[in-house]
């Protein structure tokens, strides 16, 4: 089974907004579930822990999972997200497969 990763956009400027990014990751997690993967969703893995511990602990913990993954799924708004960006950058070191939500390129390393 292949392992898909969801990245995107996390924080907002409001909770409303946290809450808005969490459920467009979730519902890309389960698009991919269903299309038969096992996914890694960071924002569901973490969702609220904010102050619970450094960024840093969830940022550098959410690159460990990614390296273990097949594909990577950019999510609407990734270009604006500093964490989306540099999880693609490792994506692509470690040659992954990146995918966009809905430019539906695909695009293999």
């Amino acid at each position: 089974m292949r392992v898909a990763y969801i990245s995107g956009p996390y924080r907002a400027s409001s909770i409303n907004g946290v809450y808005e990014n969490i459920h467009a990751a979730r519902k890309v997690a389960m698009e991919y579930w269903h299309k038969g993967y096992a996914v890694l969703c960071p924002h569901t893995n973490t969702a609220l822990m904010d102050g619970e511990d450094t960024d840093r602990i969830f940022l550098d913990g959410d690159i460990e999972l990614l390296r273990r993954c097949d594909v990577i799924i950019m999510l609407d708004g990734w270009e604006n997200s500093e964490g989306a960006k540099r999880e693609l950058d490792v994506a692509r070191q470690y040659g992954l497969e990146v995918r966009y939500q809905h430019e539906r390129k695909t695009t293999a390393l």
